[in-house]
């Protein structure tokens, strides 16, 4: 699958460009409406130096970025020795040369991501929701298909289009508020002198700073649906278990929590749209995600193999399309037909993991750095991060309970 990771390398380079050159337009048309025909060249410079800008924080900082926006907490292993093991099975099985760090984000809805730089530079992410309602197969599912992204450098395109999608919608939104708050009187009596022809200018700037942000965002969104079907490919070969990765789907699809800390430009990273209100579907167009009923029955119809020519025969028997043209698996992975065999189903599989909500919340707590005292009397007290007393009042057995070593924390 060499040529696609170049492949990702080259889409990666011209939506780089498209991104940039709709942010490099945006600055030429504001600095032309504001400081008429030769504020081009001012307009131009201020958006070419925020492009080099974000984009060397988008190389450099990038990760760092989308996990603050996320609000993602870096763990140990302790918090969660199932999700380290597990991380590090598909490490292995995917060759990557460093482990990725794990973050867990404090959401009741599941959902996860991957983040960074290169395979050398890597994060995985997953929210306290997740944890709490897949089992081992179905989590195992959901790591594969994020250590499916930083396998096929997948990572560092979604981070530097994240950034510079939010740099467009920032100068954007900058500009339109500029234009709402008394801009527009100003900018239209300095024009006014200078002839119908910067008017004109005016109202394309208008026009740009509306469209630019959601051109960029279907250019985005666009790629990134094809993404999630090669992840999901990669996944399969990866875990030869194609149901565990398709049941999490289907929990995640049927979940009624939204991801407080998702937005637009984070949105597409996500294993499935994150912003999805419980009970609607965004349209095909502004989706940052293929159908996820289809990606379901996609999985669910690999019954020969786990290699990537099983995925895309499925894929083409639910697409209902044999036309070379429209596949999703590049060149070299149609031609390896090398047997590999999926994983034999035992009642390990089915066994359900059941929703704990204690456990959920107590898993949130640790996140927001609560600490938690055992009574003598077997309850559970927790305390937040913000108490300064030196005792608490166990509600169970009227007693005092002196603060003296609180557990630190695990989640760092």
């Amino acid at each position: 699958m060499w040529e696609l990771i170049q492949l990702n390398k080259r889409r990666s380079l011209f939506l780089f460009g498209a991104m940039g050159a709709a942010l490099l337009l945006l600055g030429y048309f504001i600095g032309m409406s504001f400081f008429g025909e030769d504020g081009w060249v001012l307009g131009l410079s201020i958006a070419l130096i925020i492009w080099i800008i974000m984009s060397l924080v988008s190389y450099f900082s990038g990760d760092s970025i989308i996990l603050t926006m996320s609000k993602a907490k870096k763990v140990s292993p302790d918090f969660n020795p199932q999700l380290y093991n597990i991380v590090e099975e598909m490490k292995i099985a995917a060759n990557l040369p460093n482990m990725p760090d794990i973050y867990v984000i404090s959401d009741p809805a599941p959902n996860a991501f991957a983040t960074g730089r290169n395979p050398e530079k890597s994060s995985v992410v997953v929210t306290a929701g997740l944890l709490n309602s897949l089992n081992r197969n179905e989590l195992q599912g959901v790591i594969a298909h994020e250590v499916s992204h930083i396998l096929n450098r997948d990572v560092l395109y979604m981070t530097f289009s994240g950034v510079l999608l939010g740099s467009i919608v920032l100068l954007s939104h900058i500009f339109l508020r500029s234009m709402w708050f008394g801009g527009n009187r100003r900018i239209s009596s300095r024009n006014s002198s200078r002839g119908g022809g910067n008017q004109i200018i005016l109202l394309v700037a208008i026009l740009f700073a509306i469209l630019a942000p959601l051109m960029a965002q279907l250019l985005y969104f666009a790629i990134s649906r094809k993404r999630e079907y090669l992840a999901d490919a990669t996944a399969v070969r990866l875990t030869r278990y194609p149901e565990g990765l398709a049941s999490a789907l289907e929990k995640i699809s049927l979940s009624t929590y939204r991801l407080e800390s998702a937005n637009k430009a984070t949105a597409g990273l996500y294993i499935a749209n994150p912003l999805n209100q419980p009970g609607k579907k965004l349209a095909n167009l502004t989706s940052t995600h293929p159908p996820i009923q289809e990606r379901i029955k996609i999985l669910r119809e690999i019954n020969s193999g786990a290699n990537y020519i099983d995925y895309q025969n499925a894929f083409s028997r639910i697409r209902g399309n044999r036309d070379v043209r429209t596949n999703i698996i590049p060149p070299s992975g149609i031609r390896d037909t090398a047997k590999i065999n999926l994983k034999t189903e035992t009642g390990l599989e089915k066994t359900e993991q059941p929703k704990d909500d204690h456990k959920l919340y107590d898993m949130m707590r640790t996140l927001n750095q609560f600490n938690f005292l055992q009574c003598t009397c077997g309850l559970k007290i927790k305390i937040p991060p913000d108490f300064k007393g030196t005792n608490v009042h166990c509600p169970r057995c009227d007693r005092f309970i002196e603060i003296t070593h609180q557990k630190k924390p695990i989640a760092e």
